[in-house]
């Protein structure tokens, strides 16, 4: 059982200390906001449910009936709330001495950092295993693939992943756009979905930039222009997510609804008691949520070449 001591800190007991270090680093802002919607929850687990509308309507014949058409249920995605929690415990002698309380705060703020890191850690997990078969959504593919069967039953397949895997450059980015400019819905009716931003690890940032900010074609020498820049196709430009592993895999959200999810049951909480036994305080905190994507649609992502 782990217990904070007055041996656990030992040189609290002297004089002379300057300063304590390691917990006072500064962290990044909040960055799977860049990919997630935020989806309140108050049950343990939620259902998402895709559902299939009609298809394009055929010529009636002079004195005919109409013809009819059914809509259908699609694939289902749940998404079972889980619980993170975290915390330590202070002998009472420690805290006896004076050395407890001090530790106590500092704790505190390093269990809701760890909170923080967890959930930024389990957003990006969404990513970093976006291409493994071993990771499923509700339609039995993995979240980037470019065999997604339609729903509903309508047959045929679309990509949110390059045909060919390839690092980010001018080339990959556009036919990623490319890409999804073509999707249509599961009966094969156009829809309009507007990439929003490019999500990179912190080794592409600069690749990112040359390739969105600047104003003619990068790494040409002709005087052609950005086109990625010059028809705003990316509004959001590009965002840097530090929890991504792989250096080289880059992805695209989407403005799809129900796409990429962070399912919230409970948000971080903390508690402090004190054990009758032995009379070490207890510091816990704890939340309960998920990630996870119901339409594919709202993300398109390459691991590199």
């Amino acid at each position: 059982m782990a217990v904070m001591t007055t041996s656990t800190f030992a040189k609290n007991n002297w004089p002379g200390i300057q300063a304590w270090f390691g917990l006072k680093y500064n962290d990044h802002k909040t960055e799977y906001t860049d990919v997630f919607t935020k989806m309140s929850s108050d049950k343990n687990y939620e259902e998402y449910v895709g559902q299939s509308g009609f298809g394009l309507a055929p010529v009636k014949a002079e004195g005919e009936s109409i013809s009819y058409d059914e809509m259908s249920q699609g694939f289902v995605t749940r998404g079972t709330n889980v619980v993170y929690a975290l915390g330590f415990k202070v002998s009472e002698e420690a805290v006896d001495d004076g050395i407890g309380f001090n530790v106590a705060k500092k704790g505190a703020t390093a269990v809701a950092r760890s909170l923080n890191l967890t959930r930024e850690t389990n957003g990006a997990n969404k990513l970093n295993r976006a291409f493994s078969s071993s990771y499923l959504g509700g339609d039995g593919i993995e979240l980037c693939s470019t065999v997604h069967p339609n729903g509903g039953g309508a047959g045929g397949t679309y990509q949110n992943e390059l045909t060919t895997a390839a690092d980010l450059s001018e080339y990959s980015l556009e036919q990623a756009l490319i890409d999804i400019d073509a999707w249509t819905d599961d009966r094969g009716l156009q829809i309009a979905v507007r990439p929003k931003c490019l999500i990179v690890p912190g080794a592409l940032a600069f690749e990112a930039e040359r390739f969105l900010v600047t104003t003619l074609r990068p790494e040409s020498a002709d005087n052609d222009i950005n086109a990625v820049k010059s028809t705003g196709r990316l509004p959001g430009g590009y965002k840097i997510n530090h929890y991504l592993t792989d250096a080289d895999a880059w992805f695209i959200t989407t403005d799809v609804p129900e796409g990429m999810i962070y399912q919230e049951r409970k948000g971080d909480s903390f508690k402090r008691d004190m054990e009758v036994e032995t009379g070490n305080l207890c510091y816990g905190g704890k939340s309960r949520y998920i990630f996870l994507h119901a339409d594919p649609k709202g993300i398109y992502g390459s691991p590199g070449a």
